[in-house]
């Protein structure tokens, strides 16, 4: 047997700061005033926040502790489908850090901005070439933004042409972010079901697209994992009609450096640099979501523009089709530094076989428990394979079960419920980072909660039993939610 990662031991309750507070503790001392005092007005002032007195060990105690309750991916595998929750090398992060960047202002003259400004230079061209597009705009903040851009590009072109469409095509294996970003727009969502292969059908494609339809928003890979086959060919049914053709990028990390978005017929595709680009993913942090495009669509993307003339690199609203600015200043800047540090220290080859080991990290899995757990679709997949519940159904025991003990094994639970075109779906992305060993020990607990399920499947329902908090009441969590802390 395996040793798994899960275990009990010390771990040690924590309190409130008002609870550990006591009048009189103080961690800090001021420094000497040499001013006078003079005392603010009550009616001023009001009464005064409520702040606990503690001690210095008070308060590195509390954060020490409640910092170890956290998991990342730098505490274990974190297998979320669909996020690309890789491990994130930290010299992204000593380059974002360095004062020249970490410091800068926004509203620093571009004189003293020209390492910023080469820096989103260069990474525009790089992501471009790693694409296959062929001018790409930095400003979006992350996915969902990046949908919405292209949804105003699109809008844009069509307004150019002197046409006004109404609708987008948006597959069942889009993310679900697609058709809000659609609507956002003015656009009314086609929805168009994938076949029994799990992906999109040209005949599928045709049956809807007409002259009033503006494009089709196509996620590759797909939410299921796997690649749209028949992309080319529904490239050149929107194509043929006026519309374009939209790819959300945020499953990049299978493809990188292997796929060319525009010889397959892309024309816009979002990229997200805190999944494929290795960046910090999470926590309501800032992410970051470029949009590339094809060289029709370049004069129409955010302005400012980063332009360089011998040398000398600068900021031009010269761009007088464009749709505007779309995020304060320019965008997360620190987010870029890491992708661009991420680029130059892993190179061309070094990106493709990233992809290569996500895919092949994933059919590992795929393989490993086929028969164990339900595969709705079972043939290759890309980045993340999905499973289902449908074998320990018969035990009484849910997709939701698997997930909560899967974390008394020291595992964080993969994407569960999702894609919604997968009945019962667990979503497992082991991305290219994980290795063999550790990839091993995840497909040892997932067979022995299989055959838990089995034998013993109120283990399960009662899950999790080692973690600090243990199964919730869901329904009265959502209808009566906790919101005072």
């Amino acid at each position: 047997m395996k040793e798994f990662p899960g275990s009990t031991g010390l771990s040690i309750n924590e309190p409130l700061l008002w609870e550990k507070g006591k009048k009189g503790r103080n961690g800090f001392s001021l420094p000497r005033r040499d001013v006078e005092p003079c005392p603010l007005d009550d009616e001023l002032t009001g009464e005064g926040p409520d702040f606990p007195d503690l001690s210095e060990i008070d308060v590195v105690r509390h954060y020490t502790r409640l910092s170890q309750w956290n998991f990342g991916v730098d505490t274990g595998m974190y297998p979320l489908g669909s996020c690309t929750m890789k491990y994130n090398p930290k010299t992204n992060e000593r380059q974002a850090g360095t004062k020249g960047f970490a410091g800068a202002h926004p509203l620093l003259p571009e004189t003293l901005s020209q390492g910023a400004l080469r820096l989103m230079f260069e990474l525009e061209r790089f992501l471009a070439e790693i694409t296959g597009m062929e001018a790409v705009t930095l400003q979006p903040a992350a996915g969902a933004h990046g949908e919405y851009v292209g949804m105003r590009l699109i809008y844009a072109c069509h307004k150019n042409r002197g046409e006004r469409r109404s609708k987008i095509i948006v597959p069942d294996t889009a993310h679900g972010t697609n058709p809000a970003s659609a609507s956002l727009c003015g656009y009314s969502a086609m929805p168009v079901k994938s076949n029994e292969k799990g992906i999109l059908s040209p005949e599928a494609v045709d049956a809807v697209m007409d002259e009033d339809t503006a494009g089709i928003m196509v996620t590759n890979p797909n939410t299921i994992g796997l690649f749209e086959e028949n992309i080319r060919k529904v490239a050149e049914i929107v194509h043929s009609k006026g519309g374009l053709v939209y790819a959300d990028g945020a499953n990049m990390n299978a493809v990188m450096g292997i796929v060319h978005m525009g010889r397959i017929g892309v024309d816009i595709l979002h990229l997200n640099l805190h999944k494929t680009f290795s960046t910090p993913h999470g926590g309501g942090g800032p992410g970051s979501g470029p949009v590339c495009v094809r060289s029709h669509l370049k004069p129409f993307l955010p302005v400012p523009r980063v332009i360089e003339a011998n040398g000398i690199y600068s900021l031009s609203e010269d761009l007088p089709e464009s749709i505007g600015k779309v995020h304060a200043f320019y965008g997360n800047f620190g987010v870029m530094a890491r992708a661009y540090s991420y680029i130059r220290s892993m190179g061309p080859e070094d990106l493709k076989k990233a992809s290569q080991l996500a895919v092949l990290n994933a059919n590992y899995i795929k393989e490993s428990l086929r028969g164990i757990y339900h595969l709705p679709y079972d043939r290759p997949c890309m980045h993340e394979c999905v499973f289902t519940d449908k074998v320990q159904e018969s035990y009484g025991i849910t997709t939701l079960d698997i997930a909560k003990r899967l974390m008394d094994y020291g595992f964080h639970p993969p994407t569960i419920y999702f894609p919604l075109v997968v009945h019962g779906a667990l979503m497992i992305e082991p991305t290219e980072t994980e290795s063999k060993e550790d990839i091993d020990i995840f497909i040892e607990a997932l067979k022995a909660i299989a055959l838990e399920a089995k034998e013993n499947p109120d283990l399960l329902r009662n899950a999790p039993h080692k973690c600090r908090v243990k199964r919730l009441d869901e329904t009265t969590a959502a209808r009566k939610p906790c919101l005072a802390g």
